[in-house]
């Protein structure tokens, strides 16, 4: 069975397992160099879109505000259980993602009552994620092409 890591720094790894092996979360980082150890080999990294952590974060706070800690939560949902975003990772790409416009964050409480920062879409971050979403979904494509060909 082969299972994929997706790392910030835009790198795609290979993970070879047993197929009697069960399946756990992958890590997704936000910098280079930090690897998901969960497996005993890795194959050679391959270049994947630029900004896929940005990309998952923003599909994550596109139905409502959410906290850091929500984000990273909602986004291990969306994967199906299969991608984990370490905190370490999670708020670079949130203050990045703050800079660049995309998102806003708001001071609100959380459910235990401790204040915390909620982040939501901007309109342009809004725009930037039909963009993205619309590249995905052409790339994507193509890949499965390309890999049901050979």
């Amino acid at each position: 069975m082969c299972l994929l890591s997706v790392r910030a720094d835009q790198t795609l790894r290979r993970i070879s397992r047993p197929a009697a092996a069960s399946v756990t979360a992958l890590t997704v980082y936000n910098r280079p160099g930090i690897v998901d150890r969960q497996s005993s080999e890795m194959g050679k990294p391959i270049d994947l879109v630029q900004g896929t952590l940005d990309f998952l974060i923003l599909k994550a706070i596109d139905l409502e505000p959410k906290h850091g800690w929500g984000i990273a939560k909602r986004i291990q949902q969306i994967s199906g259980d299969v991608l984990k975003v370490p905190q370490g990772s999670l708020y670079p790409a949130l203050y990045r993602l703050e800079r660049q416009g995309w998102i806003v964050a708001a001071l609100g409480h959380a459910d235990s009552g401790r204040e915390v920062k909620f982040y939501s879409l901007t309109r342009s971050g809004r725009a930037h994620l039909r963009k993205e979403l619309e590249t995905w979904d052409r790339l994507s494509g193509a890949i499965n092409l390309a890999i049901k060909a050979t």
